[in-house]
């Protein structure tokens, strides 16, 4: 690797961590004005979501791939749009089918997808990702050129290793709750929370740290699946009857009256 390849490397790495902690910022500044208290939002436990710096760092890298054959504002809304889009929907798909929860739903938002993404979010991304391509990366990068090189290397490597360290450390609290959920004989998500709240309890700060991030978590553990299936067995069955009764009262009312069938 060429020592420019290098510093571009440490440029994204740094632009990761810039937006991870805006991300961060924004989630709880959302959330403070649902719940009016602090919450610290991501599944890690330092100030930052990178989930926000991977989309960040995804767009910019398209961008400049692409910037030798399309470099219109539409190419740029289009690559947030979809980019961002793919990656959280991947993510709601892995968390799920890891930690048996769902970390968002949008299910009452109309025209989403399983829930996980929605057309509200995604138009957001797509001008988000304009705005940061067209307006704020100039700016940002523009710091990140005045760093002297062997301090941009040790930025980097620093934001490497916080950012690993928090992940196996947040490693263990996601694999107590997962355990939770699995052992959890609850048969709703309400009794599920309260059960992984009492549990994390008497747990040190980092387990309740958690559990106040995301209130309004729903867990599917296989025991609420059966009986959410069930639910959806038995709404089909209903719909199927009211059907039937619906086209035989539509024969019985075309014959005349004196000819209906009793």
């Amino acid at each position: 690797m060429s020592d420019y390849q290098l510093q571009q490397l440490c440029y994204l790495i740094l632009l990761f961590f810039v937006f991870s902690v805006l991300g961060w910022c924004m989630e709880v500044f959302l959330k403070y004005r649902q719940y009016h208290r602090f919450i610290n939002r991501g599944f890690m436990i330092g100030p930052y979501c990178p989930i926000y710096g991977s989309g960040i760092v995804f767009i910019t890298v398209m961008v400049n791939v692409l910037s030798g054959v399309e470099t219109s504002v539409g190419t740029t809304f289009m690559i947030s749009f979809l980019g961002c889009g793919a990656l959280e929907y991947a993510v709601s798909y892995y968390m799920e089918k890891r930690y048996h929860a769902r970390w968002w739903d949008y299910s009452t938002k109309p025209m989403n997808l399983n829930g996980r993404i929605w057309i509200g979010n995604l138009i957001l991304f797509g001008i988000g990702g304009t705005l940061v391509i067209e307006v704020i990366n100039p700016i940002v990068y523009s710091l990140f050129y005045r760093i002297p090189e062997r301090v941009l290397y040790v930025l980097s490597v620093l934001v490497v290793l916080v950012m690993l360290s928090d992940n196996i450390t947040s490693q263990f609290v996601m694999k107590f709750v997962k355990s939770s959920v699995e052992n959890s004989e609850a048969d709703n998500t309400e009794s599920i929370s309260k059960e992984i709240r009492m549990l994390m309890k008497d747990k040190s700060i980092l387990y309740r740290r958690f559990a106040d991030a995301y209130p309004d978590v729903i867990y599917r553990t296989d025991r609420i699946k059966r009986k959410m299936q069930e639910v959806k067995t038995e709404m089909e069955r209903i719909q199927q009857e009211a059907a039937g009764n619906l086209e035989r009262r539509l024969v019985w009312s075309a014959f005349p009256r004196e000819q209906r069938p009793v």
